[in-house]
């Protein structure tokens, strides 16, 4: 099965840029839709945005114009640019197909400072 791997998380300040990464093992063009989910302390993970094969996109009303979601096939990889950033981002961010079908990855934590 194919496993993931997220990165580029950290500690900003309200009005920063990060850029996370979802790395497969495997190959994800077969795969229709990739997503990026959120879980912030006390919550339920939530889909934030996804991306199909083809290249459309949906956001979640609260990202839509911040977040940018963008999947490169050649390198199995999924990104999330996220700009703006809120305190009310901060949450550990995961990725996964739409509907979620693969084993969750270990996260990766987003902490944004007032």
């Amino acid at each position: 099965q194919v496993q993931l791997v997220e990165s580029g998380g950290g500690l900003v300040q309200a009005g920063a840029s990060l850029r996370l990464s979802c790395a497969a093992s495997g190959s994800i063009f077969s795969i229709n839709t990739m997503g990026w989910y959120r879980q912030a302390p006390g919550k339920q993970r939530n889909l934030v945005a996804r991306i199909t094969k083809g290249g459309s996109t949906n956001y979640a009303d609260s990202e839509n114009g911040r977040f940018t979601i963008s999947r490169d096939n050649a390198k199995n990889t999924v990104y999330l640019q996220m700009n703006s950033l809120k305190p009310e981002d901060t949450a550990v961010y995961y990725c996964n197909t739409v509907p979620v079908s693969l084993s969750w990855g270990q996260g990766t934590q987003v902490t944004v400072s007032s």
